[in-house]
């Protein structure tokens, strides 16, 4: 276990570091041959049909998830020690269901137009959740008065990316930065005390977010292994598994002096 005080001086100097690298790099622009999947298979006159309706899990996890929040209340289970804990994670839940949408819409249509409307709903996701791991490990008064500034962070990399390529310059490190930090960040977080069981679960939606990335870069060999299903098809599989392992800790998680 590491101090609050500690991970907070490891965060800010891993913020700096990041930054500095990516200020350091030339501009990256979107490769065009991301919007060339492996499996382009279409079903029932729907086009990338596999990586249009595995977008479906991201839905329902999210679904699952708000109902979860709005009843977690009414049970005699202390799910939140504060109430005020559950905030961050109505974003983390509605963004998922955003990115079933904004997803599926760019894998009809793959350029770099439809795209931004995949990755604005996770940047929002993925950095609710950091939101929500600052107010329960660290301080509680702190993320909530974060998670608007990281959420606006996250939405700016996107945007600040679109309008770089509109511009003929594509430039991906700030999105890249962001990512990055975004991981690790709950990789420091798994070491910081929680008030909660089951905090190790947390490296479970790490280990599958980061599984998410491989199948992702392995799209097309895991497509050829049989032509079945393709990386980017288990990728989005994937990554919704580790929003439901986010449902499944807060459901099955109890506060410490009542386990």
């Amino acid at each position: 276990m590491i101090s609050t005080r500690a991970a907070t001086w490891l965060l800010v100097l891993m913020a700096a570091v990041i930054a500095a690298i990516a200020l350091a790099l030339p501009p990256i622009p979107q490769p065009q041959w991301y919007h060339t999947f492996a499996d382009q298979r279409r079903f029932w006159g729907i086009p990338n049909f596999n990586n249009v309706v595995s977008n479906l899990p991201f839905a329902a996890v999210g679904f699952w998830g708000l109902v979860f929040l709005k009843r977690a209340g009414s049970r005699n289970e202390i799910h939140f020690l504060d109430r005020r804990e559950s905030w961050p994670y109505w974003p983390v839940f509605a963004a998922l269901i955003l990115t079933a949408a904004g997803s599926s819409y760019y894998h009809l249509h793959p350029d770099n137009r439809t795209l931004v409307w995949d990755r604005l709903p996770l940047v929002i996701a993925f950095l609710s959740l950091l939101a929500a791991i600052i107010a329960e490990r660290m301080s509680l008064r702190a993320g909530l008065l974060l998670m608007p500034l990281l959420i606006s962070i996250g939405v700016a990399s996107v945007w600040q990316w679109r309008i770089s390529e509109i511009r003929g310059a594509g430039d991906l490190r700030f999105y890249s930065a962001v990512q990055l930090y975004s991981v690790l960040f709950l990789l420091v977080a798994l070491f910081l005390p929680s008030r909660y069981t089951r905090r190790w679960d947390l490296a479970t939606v790490v280990g599958l977010y980061v599984l998410a990335k491989i199948l992702e870069a392995l799209d097309r060999p895991i497509f050829k292994l049989g032509y079945v299903v393709s990386g980017h098809t288990l990728k989005h599989l994937a990554a919704a598994g580790a929003g439901y392992w986010i449902v499944r800790m807060l459901q099955k998680r109890r506060p410490l002096d009542a386990s």
